[in-house]
């Protein structure tokens, strides 16, 4: 693999990425500002309608729960209760916090089909390298730290975009736009949570399906690559889980892999629980959310969704200064 490839396949994927969010983003607002248009519409004849026969049509109560797009973050206003004190809360109806047996085999089905692609890449790197062990091995290690860092990059995109659009009703992704939105409501529940209960939601956009597409489409090099990256999202969520736990409930490796920078820390990830909850996104080591919210990345993104359709983020819902400066083209993190 040359490094024109190399720089092509990081090129490529990053643009992937954006375009993935973009089109979500797209699907979400898009389904927000027609029902904001049909109810418009709703509301109009109804009024007609009681003029027309003198009555008077009593307002139905503005319905807010993890489904609607008053969610907001589950936060006070949103229409959930929220207990006192650190008690875990599940805002997510049919959602809990018990493992089931199909979540194990979902997360270690699917970890088993992406070791099990990576394992069968390295060989046809091998192969296609004339069986020469130390090439292929500075290849993959090239391809694994750049899918790492591009990963990471990747998770603050995902939750930014589910943080910000959509509702519990949004196709496909609805479950994991709820369980981000709700976690600001209470955070520490996440630490409730088992492994395979705390990650098998992404097991579908990072799964099987995906990545069997990808590997039947390209080559080993994007396939390992592809592989590392969707793995390093389907744990993100671990990393995450991690991040809102004391140093005395995770285990010594884990400290060890917080403290060296490898998985996002405490003190990082709290910046982003401190509303309006603007930054701070990416959730696998971190390494991105500097560049990311000095550049004020994730502000130029809500700005063109704005212009395209009028939707506000949710952020922008929280904190009415946020989005005057993002209208005015002030897209730095403060």
């Amino acid at each position: 693999m040359t490094i024109k490839g190399a720089a092509l396949l990081l090129l490529g994927t990053s643009i992937w990425l954006i375009g993935v969010a973009t089109a979500f983003t797209a699907v979400s607002t898009v389904n927000q500002r027609y029902r904001y248009k049909y109810l418009s519409q709703y509301s109009d004849e109804r009024l007609q309608l009681s003029r027309q026969f003198s009555t008077t049509v009593p307002e139905e109560p503005q319905s807010k729960t993890y489904l609607d797009d008053g969610f907001v973050f589950g936060l006070e206003g949103s229409g959930i209760e929220r207990p006192k004190g650190k008690v875990p809360q599940v805002v997510v109806e049919g959602d809990s916090l018990e493992t089931k047996a199909w979540q194990v085999w979902t997360v270690w089905g699917t970890l088993m089909f992406h070791a099990a692609l990576a394992l069968t890449s390295l060989n046809q790197m091998l192969a296609l390298n004339g069986g020469n062990v130390l090439q292929t091995f500075f290849q993959a290690s090239f391809l694994f730290l750049s899918s790492y860092v591009l990963a990471d990059f990747g998770s603050g995109v995902l939750h930014w975009s589910v943080d910000n659009y959509g509702n519990g009703r949004t196709p496909i992704m609805g479950g994991i736009i709820a369980a981000f939105q709700g976690h600001h409501a209470a955070p520490w529940t996440i630490t409730q949570r088992g492994f395979a209960n705390n990650v098998y939601k992404l097991c579908i956009p990072f799964g099987i399906i995906p990545m069997s597409l990808i590997s039947l489409m390209s080559g080993p090099f994007t396939t390992f690559f592809m592989t590392v990256f969707c793995v390093l999202e389907i744990l993100s969520q671990e990393f995450h889980k991690w991040s809102h736990m004391t140093k005395s409930e995770c285990p010594s490796w884990v400290n060890r892999l917080q403290d060296s920078g490898l998985t996002i820390s405490r003190n990082p990830h709290a910046q982003h629980h401190l509303a309006p909850f603007e930054g701070n996104y990416c959730i696998i080591s971190g390494i991105c959310n500097k560049v990311l919210d000095e550049t004020g990345f994730f502000r130029r993104l809500e700005h063109i969704v704005y212009k395209w359709n009028g939707v506000e983020s949710n952020a922008w819902k929280l904190d009415s200064n946020l989005k005057d400066r993002t209208l005015r083209g002030d897209y730095r993190y403060k």
